[in-house]
């Protein structure tokens, strides 16, 4: 499968939100009919404020003239630690792929895709949270759990 990793700019905002809609959605089982008016518009200002300046890179996978999987990685800076001296993180995030296209390296794909990204920008950590499906990708990539994080 020949897949194209194609990042997304500020001009691909409504295709942008279609796929984070999309990808919440799946992602935390929520019904069709569910009002998100609120969810949408703060992820929209998210993606106007966030992707100029990139502290959030986002790309879309596409096959033959098919979009089949995204993601995204944000951008921020920590206090710089030993682990991390400049301070500069990633979290990657919203990596889906549509069912049809999933088991074929998509998710990989466009994983490595970002990390590239990153590692470009000088980011030194780069940290995710994996659902039960991708975790044996992201161990795969050389991910490991985290010790001693907590969520409130």
């Amino acid at each position: 499968m020949d897949i194209l990793i194609q990042p997304a700019t500020i001009q691909d905002l409504d295709l942008l939100m279609d796929w984070r809609m999309e990808v919440l959605h799946e992602v935390f089982h929520l019904p069709k009919d569910v009002d998100l008016s609120e969810l949408t518009s703060e992820n929209r200002k998210y993606y106007q404020e966030m992707l100029p300046t990139h502290q959030h890179i986002a790309c879309f996978a596409k096959w033959q003239d098919d979009i089949v999987g995204c993601g995204g990685i944000c951008i921020q800076k920590e206090m710089p630690s030993p682990d991390n001296p400049n301070g500069l993180c990633g979290y990657i995030m919203n990596i889906y792929t549509r069912k049809p296209y999933r088991q074929q390296g998509i998710g990989q794909r466009i994983v490595d895709w970002l990390i590239k990204q990153a590692k470009e920008m000088h980011v030194q950590k780069i940290y995710l949270e994996a659902s039960v499906d991708g975790k044996p990708l992201y161990q795969k990539m050389g991910f490991h759990d985290m010790e001693d994080y907590m969520k409130l």
